[in-house]
């Protein structure tokens, strides 16, 4: 498994010149309805080739994406995608399709692509992700992007709000990280670097006893000269260097050796303490620390303007001392007031001031300018009202402190509530995360292969080829190989698989996974972030990066949200203001402690603060985080919120038979004979030609042969000559001067080869019990008959049962023959049939579906599935399948059962049923707050919402929107999954 889970690992892009072979997934033309065969050949007389620079794609995953999302266009002829180099080359055919409709292709499923020329291809690209912070809605976000677009050499720059982190494909020749670092900074957020490339593996040492730059220089010096060392950042300050290196050459061990014998024992190091100074998680606290401390301060200011604006002015005694003048009309009260509210508006409220003159500086508006033009407008006008009474013998008014300083007080505390909320969308990250163990017993040998030392080593220090030591009990610690022990282990936090799986030499296991209980030595394979479980975070937090379509609603809002909801205020504010000018209602309505300019100035307050984007903005990414980190703890990973949103809508689901509605594990269950010879005889020459084969019924009937030879374990077949594969027919070879065919009926049909009666009532006989019948012909002339059979999965029908009940229509397509298909068929529940299909035929069919008007998934396994997976719209992957089917598909089921293909469905439809509460919350809550914060009410009720109310109900929308998506956290599978056997128990 752990070998699978690396084919979906996400690369630093590096120049290497032509396109890579991999991925690539066979095309079929398609021309559009009516096209005759004459158009057709001049069609395809006329094709032409581009190249096209796409930048935003960090794995294979990616490339699949752009691959489907191009061969899907008429008039595509082929199309090869390169995740290194970030190109995609496409042939296809001018009169049905142009370069401009492929790029838009391309850029409407998250993409940047630009048409190039073949003599630019040689421009190297590197990947830095980063941390934002101080993002609040998708204005935020927004003017990100925009900044970093506008930078010379970065190709293309993508910021997820949710996440607060940036994805920026850049040219290191032309841009740095540290340009790219404070363009950040000047939008008025801190950016800090999380990654650099990430086809290398990190660590971070702490360093004790450098006193001075020339030890810092010598220390760099020793571990620059160190092989496979690729980059060093150190902070002088908190005594910590940053190593990026090549795990296959050296290691964190070898680091903390050379440092230590460069000082002659003056220097101390070890692995950088977690959380101390660094980390995603580290500054998520320090952030909810300060929000809660700016909270804090601001309510001890705040509670006394309140006290002495809402509460003392009712307390007789009291109220008499606040009201005394100073200086001619102005009051102690007042007075008071403008001194506490002053430091909560340009001391604790400077944040939104810095954020409003940065996001206006690049052309946007954001939360901060409203939040800042409305306390601005009653901070200001209080201190007009101030100073007039300072200067005035006869004039009389009420401030408004109180509204500045109460309306900072809370939207700062939503801000505080709704980071805490934000943490807990990536739980299930961290979750993961935490499955390595912290320690690991790393085993010394001598010569002869005896232990001669036992030694207790940070997990992180584990090097590729060390031993480490497995005790009952324990989590592994890295992936590795079996090389001593055998045991069972528990692999269910990473598979979802619940059954124990046995391990013996030979065998892989996972880091992370519980031995349960023999003691296990392994010999560490894959370590860092090359591992399993490095792997399965990397991918689920990739997929939380990526943009879900429809989000594209809110983005496209967010641009003139801010601008609207500011000319919405200034109407209010005027429409009020002009209609208590010219008493156009009566005196009564305005409350004694204002005038008519007071109150519209109180209702163009509140609609500015009640209307923010925010809400809007973290309606999609927060649920498509928690449904693809829920979906990551249930077994399903689903890459991204593309295929989260296909998903939920499909309606129709293509089955792969063979490891897929089947076990996946044939075998030979009957043999008839046509000539006399001898059966050992006869499994010798066609195991010599099927052990070239790599489908499933080859591999059976090779692994039956073998028990003619018990007395060997890998026996040594003749020599096969001229070996040939028939796709999705069977195989031809020369075996001993012999001509064997092994095959279906089809192909010996086509090979003009005779078939008796009685071989075809065996084939008959076999394909009514559901068994696949394989047909052996020498030297021309039919030598036998093989009944191979492969078991239903125990679940099969069950699930296909379901599916029914859910509305989503159920095909099989299979390359089988049509006898023993539709034996399989009537036996799981399932009415459309097509057998002897070739891979293209597979993807053919799921088009022609797709034209019908279904949305359609494919669920296959292996590699003559890929083209169907590929040209599907949600391609589901059986995660005991082969790695091209893995990085073809949209979502990995990871446990290998169907049960999965329903938990992807229900999660998927679940997470937008979330989306759209959230957006219909996010939109409802504006249609409603704003009329509300505006007055409508006022005339026929007398209710109004004072300023600081409108503000925390502002900041109340987006904590309710973030915990609307968490309550997907307690997402269940649907309760008829838990009745199924699989394989013998019953998951609970």
């Amino acid at each position: 498994m752990a070998s699978r889970l690396l084919s979906i690992t996400c690369i630093r892009q590096k120049s290497h010149g032509d396109l890579s072979p991999t991925p690539h997934y066979p095309s079929m033309t398609k021309y559009p309805r009516g096209v005759s065969s004459e158009q057709e050949k001049l069609i395809r007389g006329s094709e032409s080739k581009a190249l096209f620079s796409v930048i935003g794609m960090t794995c294979s995953a990616c490339a699949a994406s752009v691959e489907k999302a191009v061969k899907r266009l008429p008039g595509i002829k082929d199309a090869a995608v390169d995740v290194l180099n970030n190109r995609a080359q496409v042939m296809f055919y001018p009169s049905l399709v142009d370069e401009e409709t492929i790029r838009e292709a391309i850029e409407d499923i998250g993409f940047e692509a630009s048409l190039i020329k073949e003599e630019n291809s040689d421009k190297s690209t590197q990947v830095c992700r980063i941390l934002i912070k101080g993002m609040t809605c998708s204005t935020c976000s927004t003017t990100v992007e925009s900044a970093l677009q506008a930078i010379p050499g970065v190709h293309k720059a993508q910021v997820a709000l949710a996440t607060e982190e940036a994805q920026i494909q850049y040219d290191p020749k032309i841009v740095t990280q540290g340009q790219i670092l404070d363009v950040i900074e000047d939008t008025g957020f801190e950016a800090i670097l999380i990654s650099s490339g990430e086809d290398l593996s990190r660590v971070e040492l702490k360093i004790d006893g450098m006193r001075s730059v020339n030890s810092i220089k010598i220390v760099e010096n020793s571990l620059e000269a160190l092989p496979g060392v690729e980059d060093i950042d150190i902070d002088p300050e908190l005594q910590k260097f940053s190593l990026s290196y090549k795990s296959n050459m050296t290691g964190p061990r070898n680091f903390i050796q050379v440092i230590e014998n460069t000082g002659s024992g003056r220097y101390k190091a070890k692995i950088y303490p977690e959380g101390e100074g660094g980390g995603r998680d580290a500054h998520k606290r320090q952030e909810i620390r300060q929000y809660f401390k700016y909270f804090l301060w601001s309510l001890i200011f705040t509670i006394p303007i309140f006290l002495t604006s809402m509460v003392f002015m009712y307390v007789p005694g009291i109220k008499h001392g606040l009201k005394r003048k100073v200086v001619n009309m102005l009051e102690i009260g007042a007075l008071m007031r403008w001194i506490l509210a002053t430091p909560v508006q340009f001391i604790i409220g400077k944040r939104f001031y810095t954020g409003a003159y940065k996001s206006l500086k690049h052309g946007s508006a954001n939360m901060d300018v409203l939040i800042a033009l409305g306390t601005n407008a009653a901070y200001f006008y209080s201190v007009y009202l101030v100073l007039r009474a300072a200067t005035s013998p006869h004039f009389e008014a009420t401030d408004f402190f109180e509204t500045s300083s109460m309306l900072i007080s809370f939207i700062l505390l939503g801000k505080y509530l709704e980071i805490l909320a934000k943490g807990k969308t990536s739980e299930a990250i961290a979750k993961l995360m935490n499955l390595a163990p912290d320690t690991a017993t790393l085993l010394t040998f001598d010569r002869e292969g005896n232990v001669v030392l036992e030694e207790e080593i940070d997990s992180r220090l584990i090097q590729r080829n060390d031993v480490i030591k497995i005790l009952p009990g324990a989590k592994v610690a890295s992936d590795g190989t079996v090389i001593w022990g055998q045991s069972h282990v528990n692999e269910s936090m990473i598979t979802g698989e619940a059954r124990p799986v046995a391990k013996r030499q030979g065998d892989t296991v996972i880091g992370g996974t519980v031995n349960e209980n023999g003691v296990l030595h392994i010999k560490a394979t894959h370590v860092g972030s090359e591992s399993a479980l490095a792997q399965i975070v990397r991918l689920v937090e990739s997929a939380q990066m990526a943009k879900a379509p429809v989000q594209k609603f809110a983005d496209r809002i967010s641009k003139f949200f801010v601008p609207m909801v500011i000319a919405l205020s200034v109407i209010t504010w005027l429409a009020w203001f002009l209609a208590g000018k010219y008493n156009s209602y009566p005196k009564s309505w305005i409350p004694s402690s204002m005038d008519s300019f007071q109150l519209a100035l109180q209702f163009g307050i509140s609609v500015m603060v009640i209307a923010c984007p925010c809400a809007l903005g973290l309606a999609t990414p927060t649920a498509v985080m928690v449904g693809t980190g829920v979906g990551a703890t249930q077994g399903v990973l689903i890459k991204g919120g593309q295929a989260l949103e296909s998903a939920h809508k499909v309606n129709c689901i293509v089955f792969d038979k063979t490891g897929t509605l089947t076990m996946g594990k044939p075998l030979v269950v009957n043999t008839k004979l046509l000539k006399n010879m001898v059966l050992a005889e006869f499994y010798e020459l066609i195991a010599a030609a099927e052990v070239n084969s790599e489908h499933p019924l080859g591999k059976a009937i090779v692994e039956y042969a073998k028990k003619f030879r018990e007395d060997e374990e890998n026996p040594a077949w003749p020599e096969a000559r001229d070996f040939e594969s028939i796709t999705g027919h069977g195989v031809k070879a020369t075996v001993r001067n012999k001509e064997i065919i092994v095959g279906n009926k089809s192909l010996m049909l086509d090979l003009n080869i005779n078939i008796p009666l009685d071989a075809e009532e065996m084939l008959a006989e076999a394909e009514e019990m559901a068994q696949t019948g394989i047909l052996v012909s020498i030297d021309g002339e039919l030598a036998g008959v093989l009944a191979i059979s492969d078991p239903l999965k125990p679940s099969a029908r069950e699930v296909i049962t379901i599916l029914k009940s859910m509305n989503v229509k159920s095909i099989m397509v299979t390359g089988d023959n049509w006898g023993t298909a539709r034996s399989i068929a009537k036996e799981v529940g399932i009415d459309t049939v097509i057998a002897e299909a070739k891979p293209e035929f597979k993807a053919e069919k799921v088009k022609e579906l797709q034209a019908s008007g279904h949305t359609v998934a494919m669920v296959g396994d292996g590699i003559n599935d890929s083209p169907a997976l590929v040209a599907a719209d949600v391609g589901m992957a059986i995660g005991a399948g082969t790695d091209i089917a893995i990085e073809a598909a949209d979502i990995v089921l990871m446990k290998s059962n169907l049960e999965d293909v329903i938990t992807a469905i229900d999660l998927s439809r679940k997470t937008f049923t979330r989306i759209r509460l959230n957006y219909i919350w996010a939109l409802g809550y504006n249609l409603l707050g704003i009329p509300i914060a505006a007055g409508v009410l006022f005339p026929s009720t007398g209710f109004r919402l004072p300023p600081w109310i409108a503000g925390a109900a502002m900041a109340a929308s987006s904590v309710s929107v973030v915990c609307c998506s968490l309550l997907l956290r307690y997402y269940k599978r649907p309760k008829v999954l838990d009745t199924l056997e699989i394989g013998g128990i019953t998951v609970e």
